[in-house]
């Protein structure tokens, strides 16, 4: 499995660069802006949103960027998507165009523009990320059109189950890969359910699109997305940190620094 970080932050993605960690790197222009004031404020450095993005696409040493596009009809997001493709991509051929699976949205019905625009991208050799998929058959429709990548986002489904079944939470709660037993999203039980029935889809069909499970809440979704054959987990840094964390460990480091022998010590050139 394929581990993307999830951030716009340099710092985090060189640093997973160098744990060898790092297959990718999602982001999207909040976080990007963010990022961009951060280094203003804390550091004083006078950068654009368009050098930022520059600088993270070499950053992520070759792996793929997904950067999204912001229109919502077919001719806008394909032209937006070449731009995309057209600018960053020469600096490290690492770019992906994310384009929502279905851009309707506020009553305005565009339910085939989104599938529309990632098969024209795809055919001009522009590798796409289906983005906003929330159901098996979303990410059917994206990789029969080409797509790359398909994300179904998995904590926004838990959202929406716990959301149905009257339940107060946090975000970063884990919900059961199970579900429960008497609500369910058109029979998809959870967010785990989601990624795994894509997957299934994926693997009965022969589809070169992979499975990227995105929206990952906590280390136990980023286990159980892994277990169900998602292709490509992404992730915020802490949560992969957290995923390198266990009490046991802890005392396990404690067990063996108390138990080192002087000599052997010496030998390494460790601490005594």
């Amino acid at each position: 499995m394929k581990l993307f970080l999830d951030t716009a932050h340099l710092h985090e993605i060189r640093e997973a660069a160098d744990t060898g960690l790092l297959d990718g790197v999602t982001t999207n222009p909040s976080l990007m802006k963010q990022a961009v004031e951060q280094l203003h404020d804390e550091e004083g450095e006078d950068i654009d949103l368009e050098e930022y993005i520059e600088r993270i696409v070499k950053a992520a040493n070759g792996k793929p960027v997904s950067l999204e596009v912001t229109g919502h009809t077919y001719d806008d997001m394909v032209e937006e998507g070449r731009r995309l493709f057209d600018r960053f991509n020469k600096i490290n051929d690492n770019v992906f165009v994310k384009i929502p699976v279905n851009p309707s949205f506020g009553g305005e019905e565009r339910t085939l523009e989104g599938v529309k625009a990632i098969n024209e991208l795809t055919s001009e050799g522009i590798p796409v990320n289906a983005t906003l998929i929330f159901t098996p058959e979303q990410a059917l429709m994206a990789s029969k059109a080409g797509a790359t990548y398909v994300s179904p986002f998995a904590g926004r489904i838990n959202d929406l189950v716990r959301a149905k079944a009257g339940m107060d939470w946090d975000k970063g709660d884990y919900f059961p890969a199970k579900g429960m037993e008497e609500v369910d999203d058109n029979g998809v039980k959870s967010g785990i359910d989601l990624i795994r029935e894509c997957a299934e889809i994926k693997d009965s069909h022969g589809f070169d699109a992979e499975v990227l499970a995105a929206s990952i809440r906590n280390k136990r979704m980023l286990r159980e997305a892994a277990l169900v054959g998602a292709d490509i987990v992404t992730a915020p840094p802490e949560m992969v940190k957290q995923s390198l964390r266990h009490e046991k460990t802890v005392e396990g480091m404690e067990s063996f620094t108390e138990d080192t022998v002087e000599e052997y010590a010496e030998i390494t050139g460790g601490d005594q």
